[in-house]
């Protein structure tokens, strides 16, 4: 406001202006910068974000408690806002910058897969966004994984969150996979997924369409579990000073360790590759 004023009535001088706002001249030539003020409050979604998905269960006073005790100044109703603003509160619904809008008013369909356990590969797909942090903004990621063996087929960053993102996610895992037809393809109902466009590709790929249900995060298990692995093992570990670098950083996460080398319990302690692997050397002795 003080900047603007100074526009209007360029004649007075900041001793004077500064009078007449109440604050003192120390305070405006040491105020931090619009990049520090955004960097700041990334930084803060970013530490609301550890907090519950570690403590998912916290309310909005144990996130501000938790967060004062690691050195934050905040209050709780600005933890509140943030809370609310992403859908992080008790994750009832699951979302760190919100991703999904689901009141849209485009088709959804039914979940194929409450009572379908995959047996094996391209059975079934589950696809999913979730924001990477840059310094300043956030990008996003849209990942599909094959619901049997963990691994990730398919997986796009972009600075935009629309249908482009989840179609190139999608597009990488069908050229590299190549499904026979009658997989489930499952997502939640965001537009990006809901979208005529995203639902054309599946039915001409002869995909089969399963989504959420509104406010189920668990109907997308697996998919949360990977973005959470992700986090914790990839980008809490490092800091992407350009999208690029977060690119770069991110496939060879997903290629050279998630899918390569990281040991899953559910597939009995070998990573996803060597998953499939196995069975497919199990068919051919067979």
């Amino acid at each position: 406001m003080i900047a603007a004023a100074h526009g209007i009535y360029p004649d007075l001088s900041f001793r004077r202006l500064c009078a007449a706002f109440g604050v003192s001249r120390t305070w405006w030539y040491t105020r931090p910068t619009a990049d520090v003020i955004a960097e700041r409050d990334t930084a803060l979604r970013d530490a609301i974000e550890r907090i519950v998905l570690d403590l998912p269960g916290y309310g909005y006073r144990r996130v501000t408690k938790a967060l004062q005790r690691d050195g934050w100044t905040v209050n709780h109703k600005r933890v509140l806002r943030v809370l609310q603003e992403e859908a992080l509160l008790c994750q009832l619904e699951r979302r760190f910058v919100r991703t999904t809008d689901s009141a849209h008013g485009l088709p959804t369909y039914p979940n194929l897969l409450t009572n379908v356990v995959p047996t094996q590969p391209d059975q079934a797909w589950v696809a999913d966004l979730t924001y990477i942090r840059l310094p300043t903004t956030f990008a996003y990621l849209a990942c599909v994984l094959d619901a049997w063996s963990r691994r990730c087929v398919g997986w796009q960053l972009s600075r935009m969150i629309d249908t482009t993102l989840t179609l190139a996610a999608l597009d990488h895992a069908l050229t590299t996979r190549r499904p026979a037809p009658g997989l489930i393809h499952h997502s939640d109902r965001g537009v990006q997924y809901a979208s005529a466009a995203y639902i054309t590709r599946l039915h001409d790929a002869g995909v089969q369409v399963s989504m959420s249900a509104v406010g189920n995060p668990y109907d997308n298990a697996k998919a949360e579990s990977f973005f959470k692995t992700l986090k914790r093992e990839e980008v809490y570990l490092n800091h992407y000073p350009t999208f690029a670098d977060a690119q770069q950083h991110l496939g060879r996460f997903i290629g050279d360790v998630y899918n390569a080398k990281r040991l899953h319990s559910s597939l009995g302690y070998l990573p996803p590759i060597e998953f499939e692997h196995d069975y497919f050397s199990g068919k051919d002795e067979g």
